[in-house]
């Protein structure tokens, strides 16, 4: 295991699955359902219909973009 801190969106990760209850992977996969759409159209998305502050819909939205444009 590495001693290396997660940076990044991803350091959210474990306060958003903590608050919300549900795991990263239920909020991408709710993120590429919605594609083609504009980052802010899907952080609102995220805020609007689903309850999660922007800067955590930030985090799973620029990540998830980030992931799948590699």
């Amino acid at each position: 295991m590495s001693d290396e801190k997660i940076k990044g969106p991803a350091s959210y990760f474990p306060s958003i699955e903590k608050k919300y209850g549900r795991p990263i992977s239920e909020w991408k996969a709710l993120i590429r359902a919605a594609l083609p759409a504009q980052h802010m159209e899907l952080v609102g998305l995220l805020k609007d219909k689903h309850g999660l502050g922007h800067g955590h819909a930030n985090a799973i939205v620029a990540h998830t973009l980030a992931e799948d444009r590699t």
